[in-house]
């Protein structure tokens, strides 16, 4: 299972009225005009990127004529929507857009990542982060370098904490072997790499590319996640990360094609022993 996330609730209300509405043969238009909204608001409720009040909910819901047992559940997803996930006190810092996957992560039940050439962020440790923060926007304030390590730690909560995460994580070799933040931040990173495996066997599945691996489609592209969610009801959702965007994915085609790379990603890579003892020699051939 997963904890209750607002972000997550407020995507499974937008997805069953979109759904419910199509089955219905509404326009959004002839929708939004009947129960006196604008359409871009049902289309960003439907987006998941708004929440409806009470009134508007059962104004919907005896609109498309949904029976009382989806209607219970829609109420209560729309409860769970109001709440204020730990995510939005970093609003001043972050994009509205990485802000919703800060929600979507926390709510997901497994995340099948990969990263070329740097540490998961869910992996890293708080010097490792610092190293990459200062790296990639030199000009920053020590208050706001520090406000995103802490984001970035209790992000990391979902690793080992009651409802654990199910992470299926593959790195490239050079994220082992780049010295981010240098000799001694590396060595702790790799450290904390190995302790993270041996702390977490039945939910950690941590495993690296070899730099003799003969190739894989993700080889070269930018670093993604994938998340699937406790709800049968909702489909995977995609993050994309480059070095000048970011990008929530929703379309099925896409998450498809991001899911195979990743599974031949994990058949170039070594074992999950395998890649522990290559990080542990690492480490230790220091």
């Amino acid at each position: 299972m997963a904890p209750i996330s607002a972000t997550v609730a407020m995507w499974a209300i937008g997805l069953r009225l979109r759904e419910r509405r199509e089955e219905r043969g509404f326009r959004s238009a002839s929708a939004a005009k009947q129960t006196g909204v604008a359409a871009a608001y049902l289309s960003d409720v439907e987006n998941g990127k708004k929440n409806l009040s009470e009134g508007r909910l059962n104004e919907l819901i005896e609109l498309y004529e949904i029976d009382t047992e989806e209607a219970d559940e829609l109420r209560e997803l729309r409860e769970q929507a109001t709440q204020r996930g730990w995510w939005t006190k970093y609003s001043a810092l972050f994009s509205d857009e990485l802000l919703r996957f800060f929600g979507f992560e926390h709510g997901a039940e497994s995340l099948r990542t990969y990263d070329g050439d740097l540490v998961n962020g869910l992996l890293q440790t708080p010097d490792y982060a610092r190293a990459i923060i200062e790296a990639g926007a030199p000009n920053l304030r020590l208050a706001e370098v520090d406000r995103r390590i802490q984001c970035r730690i209790t992000r990391q909560s979902r690793i080992s904490g009651d409802e654990p995460l199910q992470m299926a994580a593959v790195m490239g070799e050079a994220a082992v072997r780049q010295q981010v933040g240098g000799p001694e931040v590396h060595a702790a990173q790799l450290k904390h790499l190995a302790d993270l495996i041996h702390r977490n066997p039945v939910s950690l599945d941590l495993r690296v590319v070899p730099f003799d691996a003969t190739g894989h489609p993700a080889m070269g592209g930018s670093g993604f996640a994938l998340m699937t969610f406790p709800s049968g009801r909702l489909p995977a959702l995609l993050w994309q990360e480059t070095v000048t965007s970011t990008q929530l994915i929703m379309d099925a085609m896409a998450t498809r094609e991001y899911g195979l790379a990743h599974g031949e990603a994990s058949r170039s890579a070594l074992t999950r022993e395998d890649s522990l003892d290559l990080i542990t020699n690492a480490f230790r051939g220091r």
